[in-house]
């Protein structure tokens, strides 16, 4: 088979540093000098076979990364990724958020949030040639984008005949490739083990994104199966999923200089974006989002400040938003005084006048390279049009307009349905629809809709959605009082909030959403020919993007390779591995002194103030002060090591993933990275960006001398 330009990519010399790079295991082969160079141990090709060592105990949790540490499906991933999990196992008189929880039998183990998920990557192809037919190739907008569709659906039926098996196909470069990922899917999933919060999100928002940290980010879930080892949905005799592969634990821990690598689901990152895409974000996008997120979190705290059961409700949507709250405030920060914007504009002017300067090149690029530009601007136009009303709507009507789409979509045969709405997706569907009571008051939801629905009413008549307004039975220039008697009586008028009645709906055929009497319902139903139209066109325009984006890919990539430099996909939440050295800086934030490579226990005592996000547990806080360190105590540094910095390329949705030693060992789980860092995402700045690493030996040490997790010390062969 000829070279695909993924491998195209990075034949060059690499110009790029080193530690830059969130790689795909197929690619590691041509970086297997600078790997070796760098410290590991093991043959760099190990490092492409995904069912072999140590790929094969690397899993996705849909959102975060996690690995398996034991023979009977123990998962190890961060506190924040199962913080949802504890959450909706607690209530006032049984608060595991803030007292931890730890399952000493199996049978103590708790069902994990509804629709949580573990994914064990087995195989991953390219199918471009199998997505871009020469067919859909020759097609455009709405058409091109429905033939990739069909073509895309048919490769994930193919794949998943394999029963239990969840199969995606990804795109990389902007839509100039394809790949199909062929998964197991866990469903049932159950919480094992959380420290407290106390120790799992101390220092809280406040650290959040900070050096030096004393965070104790790790949790534990496990996965079953039937007996006959099947993924199926929760069931009491399910029983513990037998991995064929997990991961050994370096009770040793690491040094500063030592090689290390994490393996996971890197999420989004933009660093080929436009100029255009750059300005947009940063002038108007996340500013927008940091106003919303600091209003989403205020009017929660107003809500549930008098009632517990509400706030605990809550906390899992508490954490998320002010993870990204902090993450954009962060960016903005480093993006402001910086020469990103002028460095993008000068890189893409010298792209577009090297197309121009060959007439093939100007032939096959030109076009596609300005039409990209103009049809993002349209795309950044209606995402700011849009902006409020994605706020504005009550989380049971979006439940409804889900199961209206999903009882017309049922009417076709299932090859024929949007993807998201076919069989395959009925478990999850299921799961979260079911699932929602557990994190929704009435009360919070309405006021967080009220507060945006203000700012939404104020816009001109010409950015409103008139469906949306005549559904919700709102005009234009409404004031506070008439929205939220419209609010009321909409939410009066409903009985999504009971499971029971809301699960029901789930069966039901468009004709019984249609002689509906519930408020949803019927707002449901009258805007579901006004949302299909609207579908359509932003179709139309994202088949115009995917063909001139792709485009203007394979031209950057031609470009980089002649200039001898090499060109990684950005991260699109596929199996990717990053590899640096553990190491401080020789600077801080904001003039701040150097930082070391390590912080230990002492941290903790330090900033504990026994109350807030500062209040570590008595029993941890005996055991620092007594010295009860054991075998965790590093030898240089004489007390137990917390977290630790390394040069790692990571963003969202490596939360969790395996810190790897040169041999594969498992010496931490990557967590964060730091706040003047994060703009790496778009812009990597090989000098300052830096990963956050919870260290195993703190991790052992808590579950030994602090929760007297024996039980699973001994699972995970740590004696």
């Amino acid at each position: 088979m000829k070279k695909t330009l993924l491998s195209l990519a990075i034949l060059a010399s690499f110009a790029a540093h080193a530690d830059e790079g969130m790689w795909m295991p197929q690619q590691l082969p041509q970086v297997a000098k600078q790997l070796k160079a760098d410290g590991l141990k093991l043959d760099p090709a190990t490092l492409t076979k995904l069912t072999e060592f140590p790929m094969g105990a690397i899993v996705s949790l849909g959102g975060c990364s996690a690995s398996f540490v034991s023979p009977q499906g123990l998962v190890i991933t961060n506190h924040h990724c199962v913080y949802n999990s504890v959450a909706v196992n607690s209530t006032p008189e049984r608060d595991l958020l803030a007292n931890g929880f730890l399952a000493k039998t199996m049978a103590e183990e708790l069902p994990a949030a509804p629709g949580s998920r573990v994914f064990v990557t087995e195989e991953v192809a390219n199918v471009s040639n199998r997505v871009i037919t020469p067919d859909a190739a020759k097609l455009t907008g709405k058409a091109r984008l429905d033939a990739m569709e069909k073509n895309q659906k048919s490769l994930v039926a193919e794949c998943e005949k394999d029963a239990g098996y969840r199969c995606t196909v990804a795109s990389f470069y902007g839509g100039l490739e394809f790949y199909r990922i062929k998964q197991l899917e866990i469903r049932d999933v159950r919480l094992v083990h959380a420290p407290p919060s106390g120790v799992g999100k101390f220092g809280g928002d406040t650290d959040n994104w900070m050096w030096p940290r004393h965070t104790g980010d790790y949790g534990f879930y496990r996965a079953y199966v039937s007996k006959e080892g099947k993924a199926v949905d929760f069931a009491k005799d399910n029983v513990p999923y037998r991995p064929k592969l997990w991961l050994k634990v370096a009770p040793e821990g690491v040094k500063e200089g030592d090689f290390v690598m994490a393996l996971g689901y890197p999420g989004r990152t933009n660093r080929h974006r436009l100029p255009s895409e750059v300005a947009f974000t940063f002038d108007w996008n996340y500013p927008a989002f940091v106003k919303a997120s600091g209003e989403t979190l205020a009017v929660i705290e107003r809500e549930t400040k008098n009632d517990p059961a509400a706030h605990l409700k809550y906390a899992g949507q508490i954490a998320s938003v002010n993870n990204y709250y902090k993450n954009r405030k962060g960016m903005i920060a480093s993006y402001e005084g910086s020469d990103i914007l002028a460095r993008k504009t000068a890189e893409h002017n010298a792209l577009k006048t090297w197309v121009n300067a060959n007439p093939q090149r100007k032939a096959e690029f030109g076009a596609d390279i300005e039409a990209a530009e103009k049809l993002i601007a349209q795309r950044d136009a209606q995402t700011k049009r849009e902006f409020f009303l994605s706020y504005s709507t009550p989380r049971f009507l979006n439940s409804a307009r889900t199961m209206v789409r999903l009882a017309n979509e049922r009417t076709k045969p299932d090859a024929e349905r949007k993807s998201g709405y076919q069989e395959r997706d009925l478990p999850r569907l299921n799961a979260v629809i079911g699932g929602q009571d557990r994190t929704y008051d009435e009360k919070v939801d309405k006021a967080i809709v009220l507060n945006f629905l203000k700012q939404y009413s104020a816009q001109p008549a010409a950015e409103h959605d008139a469906a949306f307004d005549a559904a919700l039975g709102i005009k234009p220039g409404m004031g506070e009082a008439d929205l939220k008697a419209a609010l009321d009586r909409i939410y009066a008028g409903s009985k999504l909030q009971d499971k029971s009645v809301r699960t029901a709906w789930l069966d039901k055929t468009p004709q019984d959403f249609k002689a509906s009497n519930d408020s949803f319902i019927k707002a449901a139903v009258a805007m579901y020919d006004a949302d299909m139209k609207h579908e359509a066109e932003e179709e139309e325009l994202a088949g115009n993007i995917q063909k001139a984006y792709a485009s203007y890919m394979k031209a950057k990539i031609a470009y980089m390779n002649s200039r001898g430099k090499a060109v990684y996909p950005d991260a699109n939440s596929t199996l990717r591995v990053t590899f640096g050295n553990v190491k401080g800086r020789d600077f801080g934030a904001d003039g701040t002194g150097a930082w070391t490579a390590f912080t230990t226990v002492k941290g903790v005592v330090a900033k504990h103030t026994g109350e807030g996000e500062f209040n570590a547990p008595e029993r941890q806080l005996a055991a620092i002060r007594a010295k009860d360190f054991g075998r965790w105590a590093d030898p240089k540094l004489k007390t137990v090591p917390v977290d630790f910095l390394a040069t790692l390329d990571i963003t969202g949705g490596n939360s969790g993933s395996a810190a790897l030693n040169a041999r594969g060992e498992l010496v931490g789980l990557a967590f964060d990275g730091t706040l003047d860092s994060i703009i790496s995402d778009w812009d990597f700045n090989a000098h300052a960006t830096r990963d956050i690493q919870v260290d195993i030996r703190y991790i052992l040490w808590n579950m030994q001398k602090v929760d007297h997790a024996d039980n699973l010390l001994k699972e995970m062969n740590v004696q």
